[in-house]
């Protein structure tokens, strides 16, 4: 701006020693600042040069660079004008296209470190003689025999010697309800012990274990993932050559016309810099933060900007079930049928407990009204569920099978605990996963707009079938490992189609990684967040509508971004060529067009 205002003198009649003065005032700010700022254009302009090829930054060099040599050796000849303005002008607007493509681009690459949080540092050995020993993971071998406590991460992949316990495997199967776990039970590498101590035989350690596999097949996909090349990057493989061609034939022509080296100069200068490519530059990312802008209005969160290209052309929409198209929080169904002195008992039992449907219950006594009872010594049993003696009886609440032999229910999409005081009849109660507000309504969206629509869950057969019929989905996949979603991945690639990824899981991070977009509730595991390209804040599933919508909206803008920018230049040049525009007016000109990129990108709107 300090130069701006030197020029504007400049323009306005100020001539002799004065002008010679505010020139010289120009430089001395220009030549610092391009030099600084000019860095990021420079280093790639020369690591491109050194290789034998060229890019969009080499163009951008040569013009910055000549058009203050040209000025400097202006000012020095005590000439009439000097484009220090234009040399800073232009700097900036490439500057802004270049940090609006690293706000969209830049992405916290932790998701294998967010796995690697599942994984113990170490574990307690058992000697021979009976002794315990702490050892790092790296020095455990298979066959040794480790304990793990209450509340720990199981460290290796092996066998259940002796203790019972409750094991949180939402890493491999993406459930969040713990499953029972006893002698002669095997156990996989960062799943989580909760409720008592375990001895485990070790069967594989470190990069052998269930959790690097994992990593491994994470890394892998988010490899292949990286190699995506975008528009803007394969317009760059023959801009900077033709641009290079397009000033040097014109200073060849003026000085074949007649014209002296240093008018050629001056032409070939405004050649180059009413051809930058900023307006090209801007044309992705000044859409991809439009459109990221009105993504977080509806509560979503772009991690990628990249991902938007990527979401627009999905055609297959592969769902996790718990957590995703369900709230992943199961609650009772209907009324519980309890006396209000029993469901006082249960809930007192189910405020002891961590397991999630306890917790369903104790939210839904609250909501009814019902005061816990003050119950004390209750006992939880590893893998069963909790029990206390009350006024001489004994009351229990867990699985239905530990409750009571050979109660069960048979509607088996249901989540099932049972209680029971005494010798009374046993109490059956069932739980359901809720879908997420919309869930129907959002997969209606998408069937409508012809996308195939897939389900893959860890969960139970009969629990995903119930899921799939109430969405009308036919394509589903029950009890699925990370390795198995990949494998679902892979397949629907393999008959072309492009899968968008909608999950939340541990065991989600791999085949979030892998699709060609994805998107993550924000309620999921840190991995999965990192892993997945948007996140969406609400409870609604309308989100993944939105986000296709807003991304169809983004593909056709930056398109029509190219087309503007490629037209601008088609008229621009000439005029350059035929030596009607200095270094200002080509700055000035190269300027509007980026304007009108920008201008175009924020008509865009949300519809859903």
């Amino acid at each position: 701006m300090n130069i701006m205002l030197l020029s504007v003198s400049v323009w306005s009649g100020a001539d002799g020693a004065t002008r010679d003065l505010f020139h010289l005032i120009s430089a001395l700010i220009a030549i610092p600042t391009v030099a600084y700022a000019g860095q990021p254009f420079f280093a790639s302009a020369g690591r491109a040069l050194r290789h034998g090829r060229t890019n969009m930054d080499v163009p951008i060099s040569i013009g910055l660079l000549l058009a203050t040599a040209m000025s400097l050796w202006e000012t020095f000849t005590s000439a009439r004008y000097a484009w220090f303005d234009a040399a800073v002008m232009l700097l900036f607007f490439l500057l802004v296209g270049r940090y609006l493509d690293s706000v969209m681009r830049d992405r916290a690459r932790a998701g294998v470190a967010a796995l690697l949080k599942q994984s113990a540092p170490g574990a307690l050995v058992v000697a021979p003689d009976g002794s315990h020993e702490w050892r790092p993971i790296e020095s455990v071998a298979p066959g040794m025999t480790v304990l793990v406590a209450a509340g720990e991460r199981v460290p290796v992949d092996g066998l259940v010697l002796a203790g019972q316990s409750s094991i949180d495997r939402s890493l491999v199967t993406g459930e969040s309800l713990p499953e029972p776990v006893a002698p002669g039970g095997r156990l996989l590498a960062g799943t989580l012990n909760i409720d008592a101590p375990l001895s485990v035989k070790a069967e594989a350690v470190g990069e052998a274990s269930f959790l690097s596999q994992v990593v491994r097949l994470m890394e892998a996909a988010e490899g292949g993932r990286a190699r995506h090349v975008r528009i803007a990057d394969r317009a760059a493989r023959w801009y900077a050559p033709v641009v290079h061609l397009t000033a040097l034939l014109t200073a060849i022509g003026w000085l074949v016309a007649g014209a002296g080296l240093h008018q050629a100069l001056i032409v070939a200068v405004a050649v180059l810099i009413i051809t930058c490519p900023c307006a090209l530059g801007l044309a992705v990312p000044a859409v991809q933060v439009r459109a990221a802008s009105l993504l977080m209005k509806r509560g979503l969160l772009v991690k990628d900007g990249g991902a938007l290209e990527r979401l627009s052309e999905c055609d297959t929409v592969l769902f996790d079930k718990t957590g995703t198209l369900t709230l992943g929080r199961p609650v009772p169904v209907g009324a519980v049928a309890l006396s209000a002195q029993d469901y006082a008992l249960a809930a007192a039992l189910a405020a002891a407990s961590r397991h999630p449907l306890s917790r369903g219950l104790l939210l839904a006594s609250q909501r009814a009204g019902i005061t816990p009872a003050k119950i004390s010594d209750i006992a939880e049993i590893p893998g069963a569920g909790m029990e206390a003696m009350v006024n001489g009886e004994r009351v229990r609440l867990g699985r239905p099978g530990w409750v009571r032999t050979g109660l069960a229910d048979a509607r088996s999409h249901l989540l099932q605990l049972a209680f029971r005081r005494g010798d009374a009849p046993a109490t059956l109660i069932a739980f359901a996963d809720a879908l997420r507000p919309d869930a129907a309504r959002a997969v209606a969206w998408l069937q409508a707009k012809g996308l195939h629509i897939s389900i893959a869950s860890g969960d139970r057969p009969a629990a995903v079938a119930h899921v799939a019929g109430q969405l009308g989905i036919t394509d589903w996949s029950a009890e699925c490992l990370p390795a198995d979603k990949l494998a679902i991945i892979a397949r629907l690639s393999a008959e072309g189609r492009r899968v968008l990824v909608v999950g939340d899981g541990l065991n989600d991070a791999p085949m979030l990684a892998a699709g060609h977009a994805s998107i993550a509730p924000s309620s999921a595991s840190d991995a999965g967040q990192t892993a997945a390209d948007l996140l969406f804040l609400q409870d609604g599933l309308m989100a993944v509508p939105q986000a296709l919508d807003i991304a169809a909206q983004a593909d056709r803008h930056v398109r029509q971004n190219f087309i503007l920018a490629i037209g601008y230049n088609l008229f621009a040049v000439p005029i350059a060529i035929a030596g009607l525009a200095t270094p200002l007016i080509a700055a000035l000109a190269m300027s509007s067009s980026s304007i009108i990129v920008v201008g175009n990108a924020l008509r865009m709107r949300s519809r859903l």
